[in-house]
């Protein structure tokens, strides 16, 4: 019995130090944990395709928790079904279950079901809330850093727009933005 792990976060800007970290003391070597920086909500991944073509009968998986290996209850699924037609137990370290046996296998079906369900409740909680943010008239996106005035001021001396984006380092369509904006 060899021991693999995976980890997965959602976006590049997080890190998958305390679950790398989890696997390693749990007995995984470094080399056999793959790992992941996208949504779960689908199964092309990267390291997820690798740990598939390393793993072998005998294997066991361990993942941190549930929702690290997959967000989609039907994608859970097929890959519980393929791990288990290969003879490879996943083993959730959090959780405490694991898909040896027909209750372990039955057990994280459900709670995939859950996870995806609590998945689609977060995605509505933050769209209500974005939705009643730009009622009350909250700006969304980047805060602007061009000086406005400065373009209109050098647009005013008889400046081109090509040549206010070379000297305020900014594109000729965010100076024609600008200057359009402050025609209104």
């Amino acid at each position: 019995m060899r021991l693999f792990g995976y980890a997965r976060v959602s976006t590049s800007q997080q890190s998958l130090d305390i679950q790398i970290k989890a696997l390693k003391e749990a007995g995984v070597k470094a080399s056999r944990i793959f790992s992941d920086k996208v949504s779960g909500s689908h199964v092309q991944r990267d390291g997820l395709s690798l740990l598939r073509v390393k793993i072998e009968e005998g294997d066991v998986i361990l993942v941190k928790k549930l929702d690290r290996l997959g967000r989609d209850t039907a994608d859970m699924i097929a890959l519980i079904k393929e791990f288990d037609n290969m003879g490879v137990a996943v083993r959730f370290l959090d959780d405490g279950i694991s898909t040896e046996g027909t209750m372990g296998k039955m057990i994280v079906t459900i709670l995939s079901a859950v996870a995806q369900a609590e998945r689609q409740r977060i995605l509505e909680r933050t769209n209500e809330g974005r939705i009643e943010a730009k009622a009350k008239g909250v700006k969304f996106g980047r805060k602007r850093t061009i000086d406005a005035e400065k373009i209109s001021a050098l647009r005013k001396n008889g400046i081109g727009a090509t040549d206010i984006a070379r000297q305020m380092g900014i594109g000729r369509s965010t100076v024609y933005k600008s200057l359009n904006e402050s025609d209104k």
